[in-house]
Parts: structure tokens; C-alpha cells; sequence
């Protein structure tokens, strides 16, 4: 089986005073980690019946990639010091894609 490339779903869930600005700093996080020399997409979405609720979709060349995004500084700055600290919850599964 040979990786294609490496797919990250996240889902967080922002608390409920802050889902605007939780949106606002994804919109920055995004488009510095497109940025990443080891980052093929990376776009989120907000459920329609619950706003709070976010999915993130990032795919990566590799799992070296994945790491190396979160060791950045816009992720440290942005996602770990803006992001993170204003949700409720996240989860944060890792895939990969094979030839078939």
C-alpha cells in the first residue's frame, strides 16, 4: 500500500461566545498554512444547523508534513494561542490515501 497523501478531519467545537472570532482566525490560520510547502488543502466548514461546530479538512504530502505544519509559527501563534483556547471541544483524526 502506497500513501498518496496524508488527510487530517478535525472537528472542534467553538464555545458559544466565540464562534466568530474562531472563524476569523481560521480564515488567517488557512491561508498561511496553504503556504506550506507540505500542504496540498486545507478548508473548514461550519455545520448548518450548529455553527459551533467546525470541521477542519487538511491533506498533507505525509505525516512529516502534518508535524512540520504544527510546529510552524502561525500554527503556534494562531491555532495553539487564538484558536484552541476558545473551544469546548476537538478531535483530530489522521488518514492516508493508498493506490489501489
Amino acid at each position: 500500500m502506497t500513501a498518496k497523501y496524508f488527510q487530517v478531519i478535525a472537528h472542534y467545537r467553538a464555545q458559544p461566545e466565540s464562534v466568530d472570532a474562531v472563524i476569523q482566525h481560521l480564515h488567517e490560520l488557512a491561508a498561511a498554512t496553504r503556504n506550506e510547502a507540505a500542504n496540498l488543502s486545507y478548508e473548514f466548514f461550519q455545520e448548518v444547523d450548529d455553527p459551533a461546530h467546525i470541521v477542519i479538512l487538511e491533506r498533507y504530502t505525509d505525516a512529516a508534513g502534518f508535524a512540520a505544519h504544527r510546529d510552524q509559527e502561525h500554527f503556534q501563534r494562531i491555532g495553539l494561542g487564538q484558536i484552541i483556547p476558545r473551544l469546548d471541544s476537538r478531535t483530530v483524526d489522521t488518514f492516508v490515501s493508498a493506490e489501489p
